[in-house]
């Protein structure tokens, strides 16, 4: 993967578009990235990182905070980079998610995270996706790295150095837990765990049950024991306590025998009770049926003796039904008569009403129509024929009538509505007269307040000027404080740093110059000297002080770092605050508190009067434009009552006259009544007075001529028949069902008196021997009941002892079987049980290493291998890095341990041992490894962009040359090497520069210097 180009807009402190070229790069191989604490040297490679995982590592993840706080709120961000990777040139290019001002009203919205990914073809740019989830999925493709891979392989950013050397094991097995994705591992030693733990509860579970199973046997087999035998506590069974399972089984096995042959004796007591019951029961059935059948005939000979008793009785009903079956046949012509006198009185009583209502309606009342009443029926029907003829010319008037109630309302409603209209013209007529003097005062002041809004955004600009300005005077005057506090600090730690130096150089003084007392101890006459080989030694060196010690000089070595480190930050953070002040005092243009904040009342008043004047202007505009709006509506209403007063008007007119034809006919029609509708009612009222006359005289004389047609026939029937007269019939008459129930009382007694004969006469010849006093059952009913008492009995006895068979035999055999699936799942349970304590490093693991630690310390060794081939080149020798698996204290994970062999002592130390230069060494060293390890495990990734951002402000300058020519191989094979650092050496080692500056004004740019090629 090779970088070429990197565009940040509205991105961190970068406002306008920087680029970034990286091929610039390439013919040097190795360039600085260097500028003033701030200015945002960090943010080039946060570009990098966002344009390709949407995160920083840096904000871990946080998008809101990527967007420049110089940003206006309708100013882009933007981040572009274009990079080489699986043979062809990409772009992606991504803008995070952030609030701007809404197009429309006020308020802002959200705009979202944009993402696109592009590839160079021949015809050029094309799309790839434009989604940030397929962009990210399309990247993970290409890449083959995670975010956790880059920032250890390409981006090894600022404070990530030493976190893997100095981390604790568990810290270290996170972090390669997510570079080389062993988190897998650690599920499995989870499995086994769980799988342990359910082998262990099985195997519990049913030895449980095993031992459960045969205590019930064993409880059951007493029972039965002690059924068998009355004293059994002598010989009581022993429990589990003294029995192993296999002679508890073997015990169960034999009650289970002992229980079968108690059933099969039961099944034998039971199949003679049985027998017994169904001889006893075969007599009582006998006695009970001689018994029944004698009970049968003295009851037969009473209901005969009864029913001849009764034969008088049935007698006297049989006349009675003979002769209302006679009068039934005349029944129809009596109740016809009955019907034809009923019809006679209705219809005499009808005429008598008829003519009363005739006479009421003749009585003279002035009209032609009226007249007295003739009973003659040719003069009713021609009065009848009369009167419709009258009601016939009434109809045309009545509908006159109903519409002059019509028109009259009509024109009264016209009238009020012809009113009502003249008076709303005249109104708007006089209110319309005054809006022409109102537009033109709205016009007048809406020329008067043209450019509000212009001087609004010229006030608002600068008081966001004076505001940004006035916050940076104030943070410059307590940066002021600050930086005045930490240049004393400085001070103070110089002088520590010199009198440490000064102390260690005075050991190593005093150690050099007794170092030839020391040689001289050694000498003995006769013997080579070490140094020169000389066996004669004339004039040994002596001395009076103290031997100087390797403790000593390693203590004052210590205090001298120590020192050094403490004058580096507080070096650091007195340029840290020099450089604030100074940014703060720029950004505040130069100018005091004070002057800022009168300016700023001075601008936030002109705001205020701007801000009023807008909203008036709008409040003018809106009156402006209702006024015309409400003229243009009065001219619209204007127009349309003219053409309403018009169209009334003519209405009116028109109702007017046809009231006045209509008014004429309705009079003519009615004459003396109050209108045509009560003349018509009184014609109707007389008609139908004569029609109901007619039809009462008619009905009279058709129910006369009826009733004495039904008479005669009626006569006539009885003179036939057996009665003397008409009441006789009557009398014999009866109801239907009355009928019914005297032929049917007949008949039953008859069929009884044949039935008991024949049944007597039955059980007679049966009981020819048989005694008449009645047989008693009682005696067969109590050997019935004996024998079934012995049935239950015995039956009960053999289901209890075939219960009792049933439930040992079947608590044995699932005894027998579970106690085998002991035996199988305790043998599961040892092999799960080590193979889970061995993977999660436990005994007898006595490493105390988890698989997944296994694992992660063979990648280890291998990171270890490859970053001493550097760090023995940077040592110059000394240093080697070593994995250590020994047992971590107290308890704590082991197997990823580092540790770090001096060559010069022979012994191992911890990395917390390490001065700051060289812990700075050894990290470099382990991080360059670390990305070999990774981009192999990736497949074999080709790097050809690496970027280190680090404090290389802690080498002295011996150290600072090793580490330079270690980056200087790092180049080796086309590879581009991009260093941060404000470290005033590299930059005279490193003529390739890309510059961060930050502007007066605030944001910074990005300046590139390459040095020209030379023939």
């Amino acid at each position: 993967m090779k970088l070429h180009k990197l565009v940040l807009e509205g991105f961190g402190p970068f406002l306008e578009a920087q680029t970034v070229d990286f091929d610039a790069f390439t013919a040097d191989g190795i360039f600085l990235i260097t500028g003033r604490t701030g200015a945002g040297k960090s943010s080039v490679l946060d570009g990098v990182c966002y344009a390709l995982y949407g995160g920083v590592p840096r904000y871990d993840g946080a998008e809101r905070r990527l967007r420049s706080d110089h940003c206006e709120p309708d100013d882009p961000t933007r981040v572009t980079l274009e990079f080489s990777a699986e043979g062809e040139r990409w772009r992606v290019t991504r803008s995070p998610e952030f609030e701007r001002p809404k197009r429309r009203g006020g308020g802002t919205t959200k705009e979202p995270h944009r993402a696109l990914l592009e590839v160079l073809a021949p015809e050029g740019w094309t799309g790839v996706a434009a989604r940030p989830v397929d962009v990210a999925t399309r990247l993970d493709e290409v890449l083959g790295l995670t975010q956790q891979q880059f920032l250890q392989v390409i981006l090894l950013a600022q404070n990530r150095f030493a976190r893997f050397l100095l981390a604790k094991n568990d810290e270290r097995l996170s972090l390669l837990r997510t570079l080389f994705g062993t988190r897998s591992f650690e599920q499995y030693a989870a499995d086994l765990d769980e799988r342990r733990k359910d082998a262990a509860q099985r195997l519990a579970a049913e030895g449980v049950e095993v031992a459960t199973l045969l205590d019930e046997a064993e409880r059951l087999a007493a029972e039965l024991d002690s059924d068998d035998t009355p004293d059994a506590t002598a010989g009581a069974a022993p429990t589990e306590t003294s029995l192993g399972v296999s002679e508890r089984l073997a015990r169960a096995v034999r009650a289970v025998e002992r229980a079968d042959y108690r059933v099969e004796t039961a099944a034998r007591e039971r199949e003679d009770s049985n027998a017994l019951l169904d001889r006893a029961l075969s007599a009582q059935r006998e006695a009970a049926t001689l018994h029944d059948r004698q009970q049968d005939r003295v009851r037969l000979r009473r209901r005969l003796a009864d029913l001849e008793a009764d034969d008088g009785r049935i007698s006297e009903l049989r006349e009675e039904s003979s002769a209302a079956s006679e009068a039934e046949t005349m029944r129809g012509a009596i109740d016809a008569a009955e019907t034809a006198r009923t019809a006679l009185a209705a219809a005499t009583k009808r005429s008598e009403t008829a003519v009363e209502t005739a006479l009421r309606h003749a009585e003279p009342s002035g009209d032609p129509a009226s007249g007295g009443v003739s009973f003659d029926r040719g003069a009713l029907v021609a009065r009848d024929d009369e009167l419709t003829a009258l009601l016939s010319r009434g109809e045309s008037a009545l509908s006159a009538e109903v519409d002059l109630e019509r028109v009259a309302a009509d024109v009264e409603r016209l009238t009020v509505a012809l009113a009502r209209i003249g008076a709303d013209r005249d109104r708007l007529l006089e209110g319309r007269a005054e809006v022409p003097e109102l537009v033109r005062g709205l016009d007048e002041r809406l020329t008067q307040l043209a450019g509000a809004e212009t001087r609004q955004s010229a006030a608002l600009a600068a008081r966001d000027d004076l505001r940004r300005r006035l916050e940076a005077a104030r943070r410059a005057a307590h940066l002021l404080e600050e930086r005045d506090r930490a240049d004393l600090a400085a001070l103070v730690r110089a002088d520590e740093v010199q009198r440490a130096v000064d102390a260690w150089s005075t050991l190593l003084r005093r150690r050099l110059a007794g170092a030839a007392v020391e040689l001289a101890h050694d000498l003995v006459d006769g013997e080579p000297c070490a140094v020169c080989g000389a066996r004669e030694h004339p004039q040994p060196a002596r001395g009076d002080d103290s031997p100087v010690t390797d403790e000593q000089i390693s203590a004052a070595e210590d205090r001298k770092n120590a020192a050094v480190e403490q004058d580096r930050l507080a070096s650091d953070a007195a340029r840290v605050a020099r450089d604030g002040h100074a940014l703060a005092a720029a950004l505040a243009g130069g100018e005091s508190v004070e002057a800022l904040e009168v300016r700023w009342d001075e601008t936030e008043q002109a705001l205020a009067s701007a801000t009023a004047e807008v909203a008036e202007y709008e409040s003018v505009h809106a009156e402006r434009t209702r006024v015309a709006d409400l003229d243009a509506a009065i001219a619209d209403r204007l127009e349309g009552l003219s053409e309403e007063f018009a169209d009334t008007r003519q209405a009116l007119a028109l109702a007017e006259q046809k009231a006045e034809g209509l008014r004429v006919e309705v009079i003519a029609a009615r004459g003396d009544f109050g209108s045509v509708a009560a003349r018509q009612r009184d014609l109707r009222s007389r008609r139908d007075a004569v029609r109901e006359l007619v039809a009462a005289q008619d009905a009279l004389e058709a129910a006369v001529a009826h009733e004495g047609e039904a008479g005669a026939v009626v006569a006539g029937l009885v003179a036939e028949s057996t009665f003397a007269d008409i009441d006789a019939v009557v009398r014999a008459l009866r109801p239907a069902a009355e009928r019914r129930r005297l032929d049917t009382t007949i008949a039953e007694h008859d069929a009884a008196v044949a039935s008991v004969r024949q049944r007597l006469l039955d059980l007679e010849l049966l009981l020819v021997d048989a005694p008449d006093e009645p047989l008693d059952p009682a005696p067969f009913a109590v050997a019935v009941d004996e024998a079934r008492e012995a049935v239950q009995r015995s039956t009960a006895v053999h289901a209890a002892a075939r219960a009792l068979a049933d439930r040992l035999r079947d608590l044995a055999q699932r005894a027998d079987a579970g106690h085998a699936a002991v035996a199988t799942l305790s043998d599961e349970h040892a092999v799960i049980a080590r193979l889970a304590d061995t993977v999660a490093g436990r005994a007898p693991n006595t490493r105390r290493m988890t698989l997944e630690t296994f694992v992660l310390a063979a990648e280890l060794e291998e990171i270890v291998a490859a970053a001493n081939l550097r760090l023995d080149h940077m040592s110059s020798g000394r240093y080697r890095l070593q994995h250590s698996d020994a047992l971590a204290a107290r308890g704590a994970a082991s197997g990823l341990g580092l540790e770090v062999v001096d060559a010069f002592t022979g012994r191992s130390r911890p990395p917390q041992s390490l001065s700051g230069g060289e812990t700075f060494l050894t990290s470099l060293a382990l991080a360059l490894g670390l990305a070999e390890v990774v981009t192999a495990r990736a497949g074999g990734i080709r790097l050809d962009t690496l970027f280190i951002d680090e404090g290389f402000g802690s080498l002295d300058d011996d150290t600072l040359d090793l580490a330079m020519r270690t980056l200087d191989e790092l180049r080796q094979g086309g590879r581009t090497v991009g260093v941060i650092s404000h470290v005033g050496a590299m930059k005279d080692q490193l003529p390739a520069q890309l510059h961060v500056v930050a502007t007066p004004r605030g944001p910074s740019v990005v300046r590139q210097s390459v040095p020209a090629l030379t023939s």
